[in-house]
């Protein structure tokens, strides 16, 4: 049985880098969003909700019309998740996939990219859009009532991504490389960053893509040093990214697959350009991270990050602050190696959100009962 969970916490209030609304939402047009696939959602700023497409390579900006305040303090609770979603669309839960989850951080609605696909095809390296291609936008709100988001009439802007990966072409774990085209994305101080891969020879990409959208959209190629693997690689894409200052200077924490933890200078993503990041940490071989926030809890700032096939990992960000070197050695499998983290209770917790702009946190997970303090 799988269940939602959003948890408050010790908040803050933080300064916000926002256009007004006007500013943001002028080139937006109010017609059907021919969105193809819902391969991964996140909340920008003034309520927008990005829309990663990875079958039509393409990002969606969508205003969703839901920004009514809401100041609740209880935590939100919703048992058995799958099963009353797959009621609403008429199947049973073993027949829903839920493929990505983000909270409104203004009026603190969740909403959720949904298949209707075997949720027992997901395992340990199958993910949920190797299966299938999210295709329904759910959104559920604080009294539980489940609603699907019509795209018909909606108000909303797009962009297109540069150099996708043609369809067919299969990855190491036989799913369709399109499908990677965008693996995760995050907005930060007017700008998307969109992880994915390209058909470039160094396929892991970052792509930059100014908001409101113009069709300028800069794309650099990305190389990690693999610590488990003891190489260098530029083909695996980055699985979770988060923007975060790091000794004063904007990065992106952003974590791989088997599981390396890198930095990426924001001021090095520039078009055409190929950027080394730094390893920062190993954090374990076989397994996929699947979500990575930022929040504050007990006065303290602090990143958390959401794995396939271990626990949540805490970790403090003093620690990054710390590793003056990157990686460069091999890591054992059964080893990690660099900045260190906190192992967590709740193995199967799939994805985790901030449920409002002050970084209280939320999560969704597969497991009926979590009992321990973040």
């Amino acid at each position: 049985m799988r269940k939602l969970v959003f948890t408050m916490a010790v908040v803050f209030a933080a300064a916000t880098l926002w256009a007004s609304e006007s500013e943001l939402t002028g080139n937006f047009i109010k017609a059907k969003a021919n969105i193809a696939s819902f391969s991964t959602i996140t909340f920008g700023p003034e309520g927008i909700l990005f829309v990663g497409d990875s079958k039509s390579a393409k990002v969606f900006a969508l205003d969703v019309d839901d920004k009514s305040p809401n100041n609740a303090k209880e935590a939100f609770n919703l048992a058995d998740a799958e099963a009353k979603i797959a009621a609403f669309l008429g199947t049973t839960a073993d027949n829903v996939i839920i493929h990505d989850v983000a909270a409104n951080p203004i009026s603190q609605n969740i909403y959720l990219a949904v298949s209707r696909a075997n949720a027992k095809e997901v395992g340990f390296w199958k993910l949920p859009n190797d299966v299938a291609y999210a295709n329904i936008l759910l959104k559920i709100d604080w009294e539980k009532n489940i609603s699907e988001v019509s795209l018909e009439n909606i108000s909303h802007s797009s962009a297109v991504l540069p150099n996708p990966k043609a369809e067919g072409e299969k990855n190491w774990r036989g799913s369709d490389n399109r499908t990677e085209t965008i693996t995760d994305m995050a907005y930060h101080k007017g700008k998307l960053y969109v992880a994915g891969i390209s058909n470039e020879e160094f396929a892991s990409t970052l792509r930059v893509m100014p908001f409101p959208f113009k069709g300028d959209v800069s794309a650099s190629t990305i190389e990690i040093w693999h610590a488990a693997h003891g190489k260098y690689e530029t083909q695996s894409p980055i699985r979770t990214l988060l923007p975060f200052e790091i000794n004063n200077q904007d990065q992106l924490l952003a974590a791989y697959t088997c599981t390396p933890l890198v930095s990426i200078p924001v001021a090095q993503l520039q078009n055409g350009k190929h950027v080394k990041s730094k390893t920062l940490a190993e954090l374990g071989a076989g397994n996929i991270p699947l979500d990575i926030i930022s929040y504050r809890s007990e006065g303290k700032e602090r990143i958390l990050i959401a794995n396939a096939s271990r626990s949540l990992m805490r970790i403090e960000p003093a620690d990054l602050e710390k590793q003056k070197e990157g990686l460069t050695i091999d890591v054992d499998d059964r080893n990690t190696a660099g900045v260190p983290y906190v192992p967590l209770s709740g193995v199967g917790i799939l994805q985790i959100d901030n449920l409002t702009s002050m970084k209280t946190m939320s999560w969704y997970y597969n497991v009926c009962q979590m009992d321990h303090s973040i």
